[in-house]
């Protein structure tokens, strides 16, 4: 019942383990890829996109040391090759769908306001914040992931700490609504 794939086989039980990999994975990547592009929908394709290309791959998983690191960075990359394309510039509203509402209130104006100030970051630091909080990922691993140094990432990190801190602070006089925790 496997795929064919050039002249070899997929196992059924490649399969299985496939399919369990992606369930178990699938949440963490869709918020990784919506941290980095900020919209859903080109998240959920960039994640498709990144796990077809690890379905064709998953024969050759056990020559990546490390397997979620590995995924990660192709979504990563998925993200920043769907953010080239030039289509991704048309906006079909005026207004994105996912601004605060005016009887929204609590966690859902926190949500919304924290991707906000995610989005205005660059898109490096934007990446870096993600893998490292979110996937909780060592500064070793982001850097493998990015291919990029430690001291980049640790610095990447640093500067777009002190940008969301700079905002978080700064949103009660944006008008921005923003619990400050006790």
């Amino acid at each position: 019942m496997g795929h064919r794939r050039g002249t070899t086989r997929v196992r059924v039980d490649e399969e299985h383990e496939y399919v369990d990999y992606v369930r178990a994975q699938l949440p963490r990547l869709h918020r990784v890829a919506w941290l980095v592009l900020g919209d859903r929908d080109r998240a959920e394709d960039a994640v498709q996109n990144a796990l077809t290309t690890l379905y064709k791959r998953w024969g050759r998983r056990g020559e990546v040391d490390n397997l979620d690191a590995y995924v990660h960075s192709m979504v990563v990359r998925a993200c920043l090759s769907d953010q080239r394309r030039p289509w991704t510039r048309v906006f079909l509203r005026d207004t994105p769908p996912d601004t605060a509402v005016e009887a929204a209130i609590g966690q859902v104006d926190e949500r919304l306001f924290v991707g906000q100030a995610l989005r205005r970051l660059p898109e490096r630091q934007r990446i870096v914040v993600a893998l490292r909080f979110l996937c909780d990922m060592s500064v070793a691993e982001v850097a493998t992931v990015l291919g990029r140094s430690e001291g980049t990432v640790k610095a990447q990190t640093s500067t777009a700490l002190r940008t969301l801190r700079e905002l978080f602070e700064a949103s009660p006089r944006a008008g921005l609504p923003m619990r400050r925790p006790a």
